[in-house]
């Protein structure tokens, strides 16, 4: 059986900068980005630790398909699509904790 992933954004707390990434497992990647797992990475160096925006994607190299089309928009775009779902940026990851997306 094929595995799915997520694509997701993650932003600071005053939302200046949006990191876009995939994975297969939701939880453990944000919660990597929260406690700064990578402590040299783009998102530890940006204090990006809110999830502001996710997609389920049936299979992984879809979600990859689908992370490259989302990096090659703007911020405008990415602002669009985080706004689809979640209007006033709040944290997301509790949710998705709840929810056990893995």
């Amino acid at each position: 059986m094929e595995r799915g992933g997520y694509i997701y954004i993650i932003t600071n707390q005053n939302h200046t900068v949006l990191y876009t990434g995939v994975t297969s497992n939701l939880i453990v990647r944000i919660h990597q980005h929260i406690t700064k797992f990578y402590p040299k990475a783009f998102t530890a160096k940006y204090n990006c630790n809110k999830l502001v925006y996710y997609e389920g994607i049936s299979t992984i190299e879809e979600a990859i398909e689908r992370e490259h089309q989302i990096k090659a928009g703007n911020r405008q775009r990415k602002i669009e699509l985080i706004e689809s779902i979640n209007v006033d940026w709040k944290d997301l990851y509790p949710k998705v904790v709840e929810l056990g997306l893995d």
